[in-house]
């Protein structure tokens, strides 16, 4: 028998589950920005060696070509790491609608459940009953639906990160 505590204790472990997901979607973000930044520092010093390198010296010349090896060797790293968050993210969000989904599922029927074994004993506490869990199941959607949104505008911000990212490179590569 699954009672209504029980159903608020799963829905609250569950909101909890997606709340920690983004705390994890938070620190992929962080660990981005700090790639990002690593390669910017890697880039202004290897502007710098190419600026002297250009006023005729030739002394660091090997120390460019490993400067540029390393910036791409960060940029693939940058690369792998943006890809494979993502899909990390694809995968985990897949994952959380899912299980919304079937946790809505799952509620919507031990509600009827509940109010069938109910109906001989208590015929209006169950129609109350019934109403109430109308009212949160509405409640429920509406966050299920600000998650989707949140996540959409995350994975907005991340694609126009990397796309923004990719096209200074490119600026970065033809100059």
């Amino acid at each position: 028998v699954v009672t209504r505590d029980d159903v608020e204790e799963s829905l609250k472990a569950m909101w909890q589950y997606v709340k920690d997901e983004e705390q994890v979607l938070k620190d992929l973000n962080s660990q981005i920005e700090e790639t990002e930044q690593r390669l910017s520092e890697k880039q202004r010093e290897r502007d710098d060696l190419l600026e002297y390198k250009n006023v005729g010296s030739k002394i660091h010349a090997n120390k460019i070509m490993d400067l540029e090896k390393e910036i791409k060797e960060v940029k693939d790293d940058f690369c792998k790491a943006t890809e494979y968050y993502r899909n990390a993210w694809k995968a985990v969000k897949e994952a959380n609608d899912r299980l919304v989904e079937k946790h809505m599922e799952l509620s919507k029927e031990q509600a009827f459940q509940t109010a069938v074994r109910c109906l001989n004993k208590n015929f209006y506490r169950e129609i109350e009953e019934n109403e109430w869990l109308k009212e949160e199941i509405k409640i429920y959607q509406q966050e299920v639906s600000d998650l989707k949104a949140s996540i959409q505008l995350l994975e907005e911000e991340n694609i126009s990160l990397v796309t923004k990212l990719t096209d200074a490179r490119l600026q970065y590569l033809s100059a």
